[in-house]
């Protein structure tokens, strides 16, 4: 049976290059994120947005996402509701893509708020990357083109590194790319995992 091996870790701490180098090997990677933004798109869950926030944040009948990360980021409440909308959506969407995979011995679930979603109750394994909270700021800055007090929003709308590493089997600290993959590395003899890239 295929397990899941769940990825996390805060805006900044460059989750999504660690998973791209865990796909290096070989092993399938479901970018919860990115996936969440294409299920955004689909009518159904624009109409439920649309009944919920309000046509304030949509711009020519197109979301706009600065508009709503800016409602969501700053009502707890309000982030939740956007969650519920959203999250049952991509559970689905990844059961169906996991299907892909049956041979596969392993799959990462990358998802930026694994625990806060629930989904690391379907996790086998859970590995958070961290990084020093002034490295995560300066990459989202350069990243996003956007204010060191945005980025702190974020932040604080998330777990903390702490929390995440409490509740983890593994944790990868992401204070440079090579340091990086060493402690993949680490993680994938661990596991078992043959170090062949693909």
């Amino acid at each position: 049976m295929t397990k899941i091996i769940g990825l996390t870790g805060g805006i900044g701490s460059g989750k999504t290059t660690i998973a791209k180098y865990f796909q290096s090997f070989g092993i399938p990677v479901y970018i919860a994120d990115d996936e969440a933004k294409n299920i955004m798109q689909s009518s159904e869950i624009i109409a439920t947005i649309k009944n919920t926030f309000g046509e304030a944040i949509f711009e020519h009948g197109t979301l706009n996402r600065e508009k709503l990360a800016n409602i969501v980021f700053n009502k707890p409440e309000k982030l939740e509701l956007l969650n519920n909308i959203v999250h049952p959506a991509v559970k689905k969407h990844f059961e169906h893509w996991l299907l892909q995979y049956k041979k596969s011995h392993y799959v990462i679930y990358e998802a930026a708020i694994l625990f806060e979603s629930g989904g690391y109750k379907n996790c086998d394994f859970i590995i958070t990357v961290a990084a020093p909270t002034d490295t995560r700021i300066q990459r989202v800055v350069e990243r996003d083109k956007t204010t060191r007090e945005l980025v702190l929003k974020r932040i604080n709308a998330q777990w903390t590194d702490e929390k995440r590493i409490s509740k983890s089997d593994f944790v990868i600290e992401n204070i440079s790319l090579e340091n990086a993959k060493l402690e993949v590395y680490r993680i994938l003899k661990i596991l078992k995992i043959k170090q062949k890239h693909s």
